[in-house]
């Protein structure tokens, strides 16, 4: 099928761009990298009038440090997230988890802020959003707000992103010193959403486990921030037994669904394997 006719614009700043948003409204759609938006418009599920194309705001794109806290623009790719030596020495989990995501082709041209913003229950950035404790920068006519990642994903596709603002950057603290991570993703195949996926960031002190977040990709409607798998843990040992009560509550707070990937049973005990993996290599790189 082909999209239904529409009007396309190339705003050249972000003023512009939030002025054509609230002209339009909710027959607008906002254009980031496109893989998600554009397979959506070829099959009608998506109907915009006006497509209004963020590629030419130079303010949606870089990748730098302020006073201990990463900002990136949204419309910075998952490639250069990648090739970034900053993210790559005080950001590493950021650039494992963009090194999974589909294929060098998507890589180049899918975007941070696209990816959040579709609140696509399969993408990976929202997991790895939570896990690294995350907030959103998000300008509307009215000025800007900041939303914290936790709790910004709402359902399928939903997110908390009013129709006349635009995601501007991502702020990450940096995470301190000694922290391990890791993203444990199960995927069929190169460029497959994953069957089950794990986010972890997890920092030790006098050999107990003094903090950690995990959260959870494509198990539910939306992603899952595994709080009650991080009480298993937090101020415990780090041993088989605590990591095994993780994993099983990670696994209860799944609610996933049946598809040509797995069962519910496969992909909920998918997730326990995950997390499980997660948290011994989180482990193994923290230093403790």
């Amino acid at each position: 099928m082909i999209p239904r006719p529409f009007e396309y614009h190339a705003p050249q700043t972000l003023p512009e761009a939030l002025a054509l948003l609230g002209a339009h409204g909710d027959t607008a759609k906002l254009l980031a990298g496109g893989h998600s938006l554009l397979p959506m418009m070829k099959l009608r599920f998506a109907q915009p009038e006006h497509l209004i194309d963020l590629g030419k705001l130079a303010e949606l794109q870089g990748i730098r440090e302020e006073n201990g806290v990463l900002w990136i623009g949204a419309m910075t790719t998952e490639n250069q997230l990648i090739w970034s030596e900053l993210l790559q020495q005080k950001c590493p989990l950021l650039v494992e988890g963009a090194r999974q995501i589909a294929d060098p082709q998507v890589r180049y041209r899918g975007t941070l802020g696209g990816d959040i913003s579709h609140g696509d229950p399969g993408n990976d950035h929202p997991a790895l959003m939570i896990a690294l404790d995350a907030s959103f920068v998000l300008q509307g006519a009215q000025g800007e707000r900041v939303v914290h990642a936790d709790g910004f994903f709402v359902g399928t596709y939903a997110t908390l992103i009013d129709p006349t603002e635009i995601l501007t950057g991502v702020r990450i603290p940096v995470p301190a010193a000694g922290t391990g991570y890791c993203y444990s993703k199960l995927k069929r195949k190169t460029g497959d959403f994953a069957t089950a996926a794990s986010a972890v960031t997890l920092r030790m002190r006098g050999g107990r486990v003094e903090d950690l977040r995990i959260a959870l990709t494509n198990l539910g409607d939306t992603v899952i921030h595994a709080t009650d798998a991080e009480d298993a843990l937090r101020g415990e040992p780090f041993d088989d037994a605590h990591v095994d009560e993780a994993a099983r509550r990670a696994m209860a707070a799944c609610h996933p669904v049946p598809d040509l990937r797995g069962d519910e049973d496969y992909k909920r005990a998918m997730a326990g394997e995950m997390t499980r993996r997660a948290l011994h290599t989180a482990y193994e790189r923290s230093v403790h």
